[in-house]
Formats: structure tokens, C-alpha cells, sequence
């Protein structure tokens, strides 16, 4: 349930002619060529001021069956659930049933040798708690599903040192909302999907959202959405197809840093809530959706379960990512604004975009950016006049240039793969890194350029 970075590798796509295309055309265009490119496969969903302007599914829900994606498919959300473990926490506050400022120990007892850490610190990622997962990898039977309270178990016994005292900064932290997701158990008296479903899933009508763990407690879904990364062979495989000590499956009872699954739907008539005083009123989204100051008085630019940043022309945005067992979500909710973006895919691999920031110029109707080269579409057999290891005296990177189906991929020493868009003149580009590279291969060349 790591929380992605929202710098994702975005190829440079094609949008001449945009200009002239409505603003849905202009959404489609650009979904689709990222399908074509195997950089997108899931739902989309795009709405300003609570109107759908776009909604759209792209690829197969299920490689097996053949069954297709469609815009009431159940994904499961990964990090997004946070902000739904949040909302969980602000009406527990709201019920009287616990303070912000309640020291952790007080619900998990276990744990009362890591001091004056607060329900606040965690829900902010400010608690400074060591990372849970590395905790089960060195020391968990995996021939056993885990569950919340084994993490509880896992560091009372091993007592794993923080990583720094509370509120000294930000560091984001699946170990805390987990230990949240077991606080609403605690303070409500009920497991965490029935108290999410009786206070926010059922109010809201949210009727295809549920806490649901597909290893740890199977049950049948017929519109569910497969979860894909790639294998050795590059070939689309479900992560369980790596085992039971695989860590998506041992983990798999583990809830509150994820395990909401949802729909686009659903999604939007939870955006749609949060305009309203349905839930939570004007104080508690103040507490939701503003960053705080760490003590060296850094901005942490994360509210409650929503990262939280302002742009001069887009206004307040909160937002938040999402990464686990072959799902990449994402939501975002432009609060000045009203226009909100809803992504949703079931494919991960080093093709993976998440193409937020074409979609806000879009919405904003500007104009997307080209490098001034006329963009080519090659076959698989047309890259191999590229492919190599290509090295120069002085230089201290070797690159490695090498194919996946018809994409580019370019490859520096001990770094990651990177996908190129391909264009006029033996030139291909990866414009998050402004980098260049212009193939001669008649001499078996290449020029590399990177800024200036």
C-alpha cells in the first residue's frame, strides 16, 4: 500500500489537432493512445462542478476471461483507502468516542514504550513509526495471513526504534495508518469495514464500496477487476501467481493503509459528499484538507489521509495516490475549482502512467506541450535498428537500449528502465527528465541530451 509518487513516467504523446477537439475528444485522445502504448489499462472518470464531463473505460478487467472493463467495475483502491481510514478517525472524534490528541497507547497498550506518539501524528504521518513491512519480511511466518494485530505483536516484541521523535517531520507511513485501522476497531467496537460501511459506505449510498480482502476473506464479486504486474517474461500475471510468501499475500489481512474497494462511481458521489455537511462539517474539513507544520516548522503537505498542495492557477488541490498488487489508483479534487479526476487501473508495470497533469491542462483547456518534433508510431521490428549497449570514453554511464513490444526503452547504469516516445529523425524523448536521445544507426550512435 505504498503510497506512489506523483511523478510518474509520462511519455510525450501526440496531441496535434487538440486545439480543435472538445475538451471530452481531447480526454480520449489522450487515454487512448496511452492504451495503445500499454501505459494505461482501467477507468477514468473527470467532472467539473458535479457534472461528468468524461467517463470512460480502457482495456480488460480480466485477461483470463477476456472480460472487459466498464465504468461500474470494482477496483481495489490501495492508498487511497487512507482518506477513508481518516474520515473513519474524524467521526469516531466527532461520536465522542476519541480525541486527536489521545496518545496511541491508549487504544494499543502494546505499544506504550513509543512514548507520546498521538492518533494526530499518525493520521498526518508525522509519528515517526518504523515501516511494518520490513518488520514482517525479516521476522513473520508466511505461511500465515497477517492481520493488524500481528503488527501490534510483531513490534512489542521486537521493539523496532523510531524513526524519529513525533512531529519532528514527515515521512509517510503505511505502519501508522495501519494502526489506526485497528483504533477504529478498538473505539468502535466493530471490525473496520462494518464501521466504514455503517458510516460512510451506506449514508452516501456507496453501494459497490466495501473493505474487502481477496486472499484473506475470498468472496464473490462478478464486476471485479484483476490486479496485473508483469513476470520475468514480461507476460501480464497476478502477483499471487508468485506464491503465498509472496508479500501481497501474506499481507493480505491487513487493513487500514488499504483494502477499500471501489468504483468510479462511488468515488464520485464520495467527491460529491465532501462538498456538503453529509459527513463531516466546515471545522472538520479544515482539519482534513490543510497541511500542518512539522516542529522545524516544515509544511508536511498532508492533511487527513489527503495530500495537500496550492497551485497558482488551479487553486487548492487535494489528492492522493495508490500502489499495490498490480493496482494504480488515483483521485484528485480541485477544491477552488470544483473539477475532480478519478483514475483507476489494474495494470502495473514500467509502462505505467498516471497522466494527472495532461488531464488538469486539459480541464483547464491549455495546451499540452510538444517538443516540436512530429511524432512517429514504429512497429516492433522497427526499434531493432536501435537496440545495444551504447558506452563512450569519460562518460560514466553505459546505456542500454532494449524493447518492449513497440516501445523504446533506455536503460543507464543503476538506474531504472524508461520509456521513450518515439519521433521524426530517429529521436525519442522522455520529457518528465527532458531527456533526448537522437540514433544514428548507420554508425550505431547515439547523441544523448538532457536540459540544456
Amino acid at each position: 500500500m505504498k503510497k506512489l509518487a506523483l511523478l510518474f513516467l509520462v511519455s510525450t504523446l501526440s496531441y496535434s489537432g487538440f486545439a480543435q477537439k472538445s475538451q471530452s475528444e481531447r480526454l480520449d485522445s489522450l487515454f487512448t493512445a496511452l492504451h495503445a502504448k500499454k501505459a494505461f489499462n482501467g477507468n477514468v472518470l473527470v467532472a467539473e462542478k458535479g457534472n461528468i464531463v468524461f467517463e470512460k473505460s480502457y482495456g480488460l478487467a480480466n485477461e483470463e476471461t477476456g472480460q472487459k472493463l466498464n465504468p461500474q467495475t470494482v477496483f481495489e483502491l490501495a492508498s487511497v483507502s487512507k482518506q477513508f481510514t481518516a474520515m473513519g478517525i474524524v467521526l469516531l472524534a466527532k461520536q465522542g468516542k476519541l480525541n486527536y490528541d489521545d496518545k496511541m497507547a491508549k487504544y494499543i497498550p502494546e505499544l506504550d514504550f513509543y512514548g507520546d506518539i498521538t492518533i494526530r501524528h499518525l493520521l498526518h504521518h508525522t509519528g515517526g513509526l518504523p515501516d511494518y513491512m520490513e518488520l514482517f519480511e525479516k521476522h513473520w511466518d508466511k505461511t500465515k495471513f497477517a492481520v493488524n494485530q500481528d503488527i501490534v505483536n510483531l513490534m512489542a516484541t521486537h521493539k523496532p526504534a523510531v524513526v524519529f521523535q513525533p512531529n519532528e517531520k514527515y515521512e509517510y507511513s503505511n505502519t501508522g495508518y495501519a494502526l489506526l485501522g485497528l483504533i477504529i476497531e478498538k473505539a468502535s467496537k466493530k471490525s473496520f469495514g462494518n464501521y466504514l460501511k455503517d458510516n460512510i459506505f451506506n449514508p452516501l449510498k456507496m453501494k459497490n464500496t466495501l473493505v474487502y480482502r481477496s486472499r484473506y476473506a475470498p468472496q464473490k464479486i462478478d464486476n471485479y477487476a484483476l490486479g496485473y504486474v508483469p513476470d520475468s517474461l514480461g507476460k501480464k500475471v497476478l502477483t499471487d501467481s508468485f506464491g503465498k510468501t509472496f508479500y501481497t499475500y501474506y499481507l493480505d489481512g491487513i487493513v487500514g493503509d488499504g483494502m477499500v474497494n471501489s468504483t468510479l462511481g462511488d468515488l464520485f458521489l464520495w467527491d460529491r459528499a465532501l462538498y456538503t455537511d453529509k459527513l463531516v462539517n466546515g471545522k472538520d474539513k479544515a482539519l482534513i484538507f490543510n497541511s500542518i507544520k512539522t516542529t522545524n516548522g516544515e509544511e508536511t503537505n498532508y492533511g487527513f489521509g489527503w495530500a495537500v498542495s496550492k497551485h497558482e492557477k488551479y487553486g487548492k488541490i487535494v489528492n492522493h495516490s495508490g500502489g499495490w498488487a498490480g493496482y494504480i489508483t488515483f483521485i484528485e479534487r480541485h477544491i477552488d475549482h470544483d473539477k475532480t479526476i478519478i483514475l483507476l487501473q489494474n495494470n502495473e508495470s514500467v509502462l505505467t502512467v498516471l497522466p494527472h497533469k495532461e488531464v488538469r491542462k486539459i480541464l483547464y483547456n491549455e495546451k499540452i506541450e510538444s517538443n516540436g518534433l512530429k511524432a512517429v508510431t514504429l512497429k516492433s521490428e522497427d526499434l531493432d535498428a536501435y537496440l545495444g549497449v551504447y558506452a563512450s570514453e569519460g562518460f560514466p554511464l553505459k546505456l542500454t537500449i532494449f524493447k518492449n513490444d513497440n516501445v523504446l526503452m533506455t536503460q543507464a547504469t543503476g538506474q531504472g528502465a524508461i520509456p521513450m516516445s518515439a519521433f521524426e529523425n530517429h529521436t525519442f524523448t522522455f520529457d518528465p527528465a527532458n531527456i533526448k536521445l537522437i540514433f544514428n544507426p548507420e554508425e550505431k550512435t547515439v547523441q544523448l541530451k538532457q536540459g540544456k
